[in-house]
Order: C-alpha cells, then sequence, then structure tokens
C-alpha cells in the first residue's frame, strides 16, 4: 500500500504570474495615486516573490523616468515644451 503525503501550501510564494496578472498589475500601477499607493504596498509587503519583484521594479522605471523628465526640464526643454503649448492654445483661442 502506498502511502501519499499531501502538503498544503500556504499561497506559494514563488507561483508564477500569468500574462494577464502582468498586464492588470501594470494597469493598476498606472492609476495616478491609488497606483502609486498599491505600488508602494505591493512591493514592500506581497507574499509572492514574482509580485513583489516586478512592482519594485516597476517603481525603479518610474523613477528613471521621473529623473529623465527633471533633467529634461532642467536643460531647456520646458521652454521649448511651453512655447509649443502656448502656439496650441493661441490657435485653440482663434477658432472659437
Amino acid at each position: 500500500m502506498a502511502v501519499t503525503t499531501t502538503t498544503k501550501k500556504k499561497g506559494d510564494i514563488n507561483k508564477p504570474l500569468s500574462m494577464w496578472g502582468y498586464f492588470g498589475y501594470q494597469m493598476l500601477f498606472s492609476i495616478p495615486v491609488a497606483g502609486f499607493v498599491c505600488l508602494i504596498l505591493i512591493s514592500f509587503n506581497a507574499k509572492n516573490v514574482n509580485l513583489r519583484n516586478f512592482a519594485r521594479s516597476f517603481f525603479c522605471s518610474l523613477i528613471v523616468v521621473m529623473v529623465m523628465i527633471v533633467v529634461i526640464l532642467l536643460c531647456g526643454g520646458g521652454a521649448a515644451l511651453a512655447e509649443a503649448l502656448r502656439g496650441v492654445l493661441t490657435e485653440t483661442v482663434l477658432l472659437l
């Protein structure tokens, strides 16, 4: 007689995320304020290692993008953006 033992795992911490899981979490993290809060909470408190690492990598990429935006604005990109917006707003007002 063969004895089989079954161990019940409490939330497999190494369970891989599906493609739709990555997509859904990326959409969640893209929500302006609530997504950022969820991003911070998941990156520090998630039991699943894959989910926690994905949240951390998304957070790091968010920081890199913000640093790039600040550098562009400090190098004069802000003036070009303001000039472009001024032209668009002037054309919009003239059309009304």
